[in-house]
């Protein structure tokens, strides 16, 4: 008796074992998906990727059902993502905000965790609404993503970076939707694409498998198809614009003895440049525009005149004691200037002050860490006869705000500094989100950058030309400009949000007729 007990024992705690491993193995798995998710943004562009972990993590989801392992297995799947897709946080606060390795590593992994918690509220929220499967994969979970992307781009001035939508750029036939719904109707239709393989997989054999798999066609033939759609058209003949990358170090572009070898770096390039348009990066200058000598204003504007246009130069601003992060034009144009608007939290401006002061001050070296915002309505930049929507750093990753400015601006200009990321993925993953815009809004957008990625991208959205990053040089092109509206011009992020209604009551009212069919 003793040896049959003994051995119900041992059984019931190898079972138990079992069960432990194969939920830390789910875990794990939630995980790589994540990691997964990653090879879909630049550098590798391999678009399928983000939607086959996402189609995991569907699954995962799928096959538990109780809210704190969904909100688990949300979060790895987060912690993967962003782990791996924006790491180079640690290099910015390290190398450049001077923060200790231990202390920079803590700061960049409570990052992670904290947006690792949008993903899991997703998690959490799904598995606390009960409907059939079908309805889960296809309509609610791809909807509960998009809400939770949305909240996270919005919330605390927003970090929608990753938005799995920028994955889709260029080359996915899903990036066809940009123009209609911007990048966040392109995560949804990912997201429903996502559902859908979870259903075909699983009951490919059925009727609702096989349903799955021609809606899952129509979408992506869809997508094929609005490629091909010319939403805006030219406007005007083409002009040429040279954008200069001065690859000025970031620990040595703030120190006053490197000073006049960075002015005479853009004065050279500058002087060496034959365009109607000349562009400097973001703070190219690293000194207030007043401070700039006379002389050295009047050589730049006297170049820009004997090309007939302008040249545009990132400088600091101070006006009644307000310090701004400015674009300023000389040259045959009235002078003009564009103040940065959405400012980053702890780099440009210092939230909760009182509370949180001490933290740049003392522990991180980020200079001019205290700026004002410019305002939202700013008016766009008539130079060289484009009328240019300008926009510096990370304000192109928020599409409602580029498009405000949209559609009397023929050009979209992004300004960066990217250099504060060292050689990591960050710049360029920054150019593919500037490459969502330019689909978003049908126009080119130009970007010059002090270390890379300086680019010129069509208004497909393909990268026409490039420079080498972290090396100095001069990008020319001629581009073109573009009149009209996109459908994500004239509706912006309500026409997803519109969409996401409709699934969600589509849903609900599935669900109700199959309950009262089953009654």
């Amino acid at each position: 008796m003793s040896r049959k007990l003994h051995r119900i024992i041992r059984a019931i705690n190898f079972q138990a074992n079992f069960v432990n491993i194969s939920g830390l193995k789910q875990f794990v798995l939630a995980a790589l998906g994540g990691v997964l998710a990653v090879a879909g943004f630049a550098p590798w562009y391999a678009f399928p990727a983000p939607i086959i972990s996402l189609a995991l993590l569907f699954w995962l989801w799928k096959q538990n059902d109780k809210p704190r392992v969904a909100f688990g297995l949300g979060f790895w799947f987060g912690m993967g993502l962003f782990g791996a897709g924006v790491w180079w946080l640690y290099v910015a606060l390290h190398e450049f905000g001077n923060m200790p390795v231990p202390l920079a590593l803590v700061a960049m992994l409570l990052f992670v965790a904290f947006i690792s918690l949008f993903p899991a509220l997703a998690g959490y929220s799904q598995a606390k609404l009960r409907v059939s499967k079908w309805i889960k994969c296809c309509l609610l979970l791809p909807s509960l993503w998009v809400v939770i992307e949305l909240i996270r781009g919005y919330l605390f001035t927003g970090f929608p970076w990753l938005t799995l939508g920028y994955s889709q750029v260029p080359d996915s036939p899903l990036s066809g939707y940009a123009p209609l719904l911007g990048v966040y109707g392109v995560s949804l239709i990912m997201g429903i694409s996502a559902g859908l393989l979870v259903v075909f997989a699983q009951e490919w054999r059925s009727t609702q498998g096989k349903a799955a798999a021609i809606i899952l066609f129509v979408l992506w033939l869809a997508g094929a198809g609005l490629q091909r759609v010319a939403w805006t058209i030219p406007e005007g003949a083409p002009v040429k614009v040279i954008l200069l990358q001065g690859n000025i170090a970031e620990d040595e572009k703030f120190q006053e003895d490197r000073l006049v070898n960075t002015l005479e770096t853009y004065r050279r390039l500058a002087l060496g440049s034959d365009a109607p348009l000349i562009v400097l990066p973001e703070t190219a200058l690293p000194i207030l525009r007043g401070e700039v000598p006379e002389s050295y204003s009047a050589i730049l504007r006297d170049h820009a005149r004997m090309q007939g246009g302008d040249i545009l130069i990132g400088a600091f601003e101070r006006e009644q004691g307000l310090y701004f992060n400015s674009m300023y034009s000389l040259g045959t144009s009235p002078s003009q200037h564009y103040r940065k608007n959405h400012l980053v939290p702890f780099g440009e401006f210092i939230p909760l002050r009182w509370l949180l002061g001490w933290f740049i001050n003392d522990v991180l070296s980020i200079p001019m860490s205290d700026l004002t915002s410019g305002g939202e309505h700013q008016p766009v930049l008539n130079l060289a006869g484009q009328q240019i929507a300008m926009n510096i750093c990370y304000e192109d990753v928020f599409g409602e705000e580029i498009i405000r400015a949209l559609p009397q601006a023929t050009l979209l200009l992004n300004t960066s500094n990217d250099a504060w990321y060292g050689d990591s993925s960050a710049a360029i993953q920054h150019n593919q989100i500037s490459q969502m815009r330019a689909l978003e809004s049908g126009r080119m957008m130009l970007r010059a950058t002090n270390t890379g990625v300086t680019s010129v991208i069509g208004s497909d959205g393909r990268v026409l030309k490039m420079l080498p990053q972290h090396l100095e040089g001069v990008l020319n092109a001629e581009v073109q400009g573009y009149t009209g509206a996109t459908p994500y011009v004239r509706w912006g992020n309500a026409a997803v949000l519109s969409l996401i209604l409709v699934m969600l009551a589509c849903a609900w009212w599935m669900q109700r007729s199959k309950y009262r069919l089953s009654n």
